[in-house]
């Protein structure tokens, strides 16, 4: 499929770029994208989470009351989960909620993303464009120039740029990424993706790969 290029000013530059339709055309698949997402979300859990049990709260081990002929059940000390201040039993301990993912199933999860955006129409590729010096206002004005303002977005760009990267942190809903880490959670959740020209050649590499 063929875009339109666009520059900062929201205006038609006159050229444009050709998706690959192996990467932004093909049927989505569902499950891969519930899958992917899935392990996403769970890398970013910690797994700290702990709670003592009756072996690791404090208190005395001594045996608070007679084994038999109290007319209540038995008991053997005060750290005891039935009683207040005692451990908990089966409580969360350390783990890692992580688990593996083939190589394909992510890639594939990638392209139904993309395709989505493609099919909707919510895919934008911007001509490169550089920032001297950390401007907010100016990512702010080429949101309103793009139609973008108050949606989430993610801007794509094939390599690092401090300047831009600082510029939008401060404006809600927007986000930069480099090509080589775009994941299927980041394209699903944006509204709008837009691709930088020279970002297009580095994705659809990545994925010939």
């Amino acid at each position: 499929m063929e875009l339109t290029i666009l520059n900062i000013s929201g205006k038609e530059t006159g050229r444009k770029v050709n998706l690959d339709d192996s990467i932004f055309g093909i049927e989505p698949n569902d499950h891969a994208i519930y899958l992917d997402t899935k392990q996403y979300l769970a890398n970013q859990r910690q797994g700290t989470h702990k709670a003592k049990e009756r072996g690791e709260v404090a208190g005395s081990t001594k045996k608070i009351k007679r084994q038999k002929g109290t007319g209540t059940a038995r008991a053997g000390n005060i750290r005891n989960p039935l009683f207040r201040g005692g451990g908990r039993m089966f409580g969360p301990k350390p783990r890692f909620y992580g688990f593996k993912l083939n190589k394909k199933v992510k890639q594939l999860a990638r392209k139904s993303a993309l395709s989505y955006k493609a099919s909707t129409n919510n895919i934008i590729v911007l001509e490169d464009f550089s920032l001297e010096t950390p401007k907010t206002k100016e990512i702010i004005k080429m949101g309103n120039n793009l139609n973008i303002a108050n949606k989430k977005s993610v801007f794509v760009f094939p390599e690092q740029n401090k300047n831009i990267y600082l510029s939008s942190r401060n404006v809600q809903g927007v986000e930069v990424v480099i090509a080589s880490e775009l994941n299927t959670y980041k394209i699903m959740k944006a509204s709008t993706l837009i691709l930088v020209e020279s970002a297009v050649d580095v994705l659809q590499a990545t994925f010939e790969n």
